[in-house]
């Protein structure tokens, strides 16, 4: 039964929505926090009440309707409250990612034109100080965290509870501008500006409205019967638009509780404490999560790792089916109820996933290995296909239809109509605005009509209506015999293994495919102690013997496995190297989600990949990185490359 929320009729604004919250359920808690160990709580009254003096506080400072205030930190509840004061003042907030280099954020801080920052510590102050010389139009920079700020000129830096203290002594003086414009705000107005993540190219910025956020966050709630009593754990970046919808629409929607991790260290201490019941991470943290767990079993004694094996294998065989509400056979019930006792309950456990009801992976597309693992265990985890310029979801898996191939059917209000090459197209209550400064862009993405070019080639499902995404259109190509080059599909069976952090296939118009691979330091780390293998660097592990050999092995396993889908097996893997380098956003090789740059990476490394092309054993390579602290140096390797095992395909089919 879905739990309806009183009073939604009407509700044009987040800050409409947060005067409902305090209306209706003003006691309940809104935001925790985790601080030097503690958990702090405010509730939706509470929290109103903080927002409401940084907006007074920010209207003192001069901020005007339609001014574009960037926020840059970790996720904390004044950084969630930075943005729904801005837009009660009638500015527009604009989330930058934390871990972007001020470079990057010149660039965006340059192209909304801000005049005031909000930033979490002084790690973010220094990168927009850097910077703020090119930045005509910037005014004044507000900082959470006071530590280490005591000796910088305060002439334009603030204090972030100066702020609020200096609006709530100025209440008198501007709490009828305030309401004037928080009253002004509309259905149409604009909620958030989020830039896009800029795999082909300089980041958009995209203009999502009031109309577009709650929408969205309203009938995705509604389907997923989300409730005031759930719990979040909000991690991912503030800049993406996945965090925002999940920390502020439909936290501002349903009102349940947004809790913030103490630090990256802590999230997983941290997410056991919360043990969410809704829980959202892209394919990256699934992955991790599963390294992790491989490389504890690793390290148990025989005995565990029997029953795990032994258990998990019955886990992948009904616990899907048993999650769906199934038949499945009363043997096999007993028989995973004991696993779930002796297995999968310490798992989910030791993972913080005990309580989550709903779970969801997006941003790219999840191994099925890795999905199914997560299923097995009980986890109700879907995917959901989304963008930027969609306020994330353009379709959604219903319960009971979910499946590791497809990405479901279209979410509630979403049209989804496939052109003639293969291209998804969709419009939605929650389509974008525009492209900010950027008419050619908006025209080239969204018609007139409001259908929106994905970028991504697929194709319904006859059968059960579900879409299935092969991969970026542009990505998606012929090898030179004709067949399909879809590389992601290949990419994301490697990564299933605990070795392999990322790949990237290559292969279009040639007559075979090559890969390039990272190994997961953590997880090869892990082997190599175990085996005494001594190593200095990243890149000494990497050219390691054994480590290539293993490479090998799971990419011919990935071979045999992608040679039974005959209209993608010419994407089997020939050639392959490991590379000597992590591929790093600061590098340009990655976005700040952590999406591949293809074409930026095959350019880079174009001397690594004609030797793969030539049938070179060897290759030597220099390449110049970003160390964390901005400075440049080089890496110098050589490289060995080695070829993988086929399966013949031709013979394969003809067998059958």
């Amino acid at each position: 039964m879905v739990e309806m929320v009183k009073g939604a009729e009407g509700l044009r604004s987040v800050p409409a929505l947060l005067a409902r919250n305090v209306r209706e359920f003003g006691d309940s808690p809104a935001y925790r926090e985790k601080e030097f160990g503690i958990w702090q709580s405010w509730t939706w009254k509470e929290t109103a009440e903080e927002i409401e003096a940084l907006a007074l506080g920010l209207l003192n400072l001069g901020v005007n309707p339609g001014d574009h205030i960037a926020i840059i930190g970790r996720n904390r509840p004044s950084l969630y409250w930075s943005m729904v004061a801005a837009e009660m003042c009638g500015a527009v907030p604009v989330p930058l990612y934390q871990d972007a280099v001020a470079e990057e954020m010149e660039y965006v801080l340059g192209h909304c034109g801000a005049r005031f920052v909000i930033a979490a510590d002084q790690e973010q102050v220094d990168k927009v100080i850097e910077i703020q010389d090119d930045l005509h139009q910037f005014e004044h920079m507000i900082y959470v965290d006071p530590r280490g700020m005591r000796k910088y000129d305060h002439t334009t830096l603030h204090d972030f509870s100066h702020v609020q203290a200096q609006g709530r002594a100025a209440y008198d003086e501007y709490i009828k501008e305030l309401e004037k414009r928080r009253g002004a705000l509309g259905y149409d107005d604009t909620c958030v500006m989020l830039y896009t993540s800029g795999t082909t190219g300089k980041p958009k910025g995209v203009v999502l409205s009031n109309r577009n956020i709650i929408e969205a966050a309203k009938s995705s709630a509604e389907f997923d019967d989300l409730r005031r009593s759930d719990e979040v754990l909000a991690y991912l970046p503030m800049a993406w638009v996945g965090d925002f919808i999940f920390s502020i629409g439909q936290a501002m929607w349903k009102g349940f509780c947004v809790n913030c991790p103490e630090s990256a260290d802590t999230l997983l201490t941290d997410l056991r404490e919360i043990a969410p019941s809704y829980y959202f991470a892209p394919p990256r943290i699934f992955e991790t999560q599963l390294t992790q767990i491989m490389i504890r079993m690793e390290d148990a004694g025989p005995t565990k790792q029997k029953i795990f094996k032994h258990f998990m294998e019955h886990a992948r065989k009904v616990g899907p089916a048993i999650l769906d509400g199934k038949p499945v056979g009363m043997m096999d019930r007993l028989k995973y109820s004991l696993g779930e006792f002796m297995v999968y309950g310490p798992l989910k456990n030791a993972m913080g996933f005990s309580k989550v009801r709903v779970g969801y992976t997006a941003g790219e597309a999840i191994g099925p290995e890795i999905f199914d693992f997560y299923r097995s265990l009980g986890i109700n985890l879907k995917q959901l296909y989304g963008q930027t310029e969609a306020s994330v979801f353009i379709t959604v898996q219903p319960d009971g239809e979910v499946r590791s191939d497809t990405v479901g059917v279209p979410a509630p209000g979403v049209e989804i109509r496939i052109a003639d090459n293969g291209e998804v197209f969709y419009r939605s209550p929650g389509t974008f605005v525009e492209y900010y400064k950027n008419p050619e862009s908006t025209a080239d993405t969204k018609d007139p009509e409001g259908w929106v070019a994905t970028g991504d080639a697929g194709f319904f499902e006859e059968t059960s209506g579900h879409l299935r995404i092969i991969d970026r259109a542009k990505d998606v190509g012929q090898m030179a015999s004709g067949a399909m080059f879809a590389p992601k599909y290949v990419e994301n069976k490697l990564k299933f293994f605990p070795n392999i952090l990322e790949a990237v296939v290559f292969g279009a118009g040639q007559d075979r495919c090559v890969a390039f691979i990272n190994i997961d330091l953590t997880a090869v780390g892990n082997w190599a102690e175990r085996n005494n293998i001594a190593y200095a660097s990243y890149q000494e592990l990497a050219q390691h013997p054994q480590v290539l050999e293993t490479i090998q092995g799971h990419i011919e396993e990935v071979n045999t496995s992608v040679a039974e889908d005959v209209m993608l097996s010419g994407c089997q893997i020939h050639r392959f190297l490991v590379l000597h380098k992590e591929l790093d956003a600061d590098d340009g090789e990655m976005t700040r989600t952590r999406k591949v740059k293809r074409k930026v990476i095959g350019e880079k490394f174009d001397d690594l990949l004609a030797a793969l092309y030539d049938g070179s054993d060897s290759v030597y390579t220099e390449t110049e990185v970003t160390y964390e602290d901005g400075r440049k140096g080089a890496i110098k390797a050589t490289l060995s490359l080695r070829d993988a095992k086929v399966v013949p395909v031709a013979a394969k089919v003809a067998a059958e």
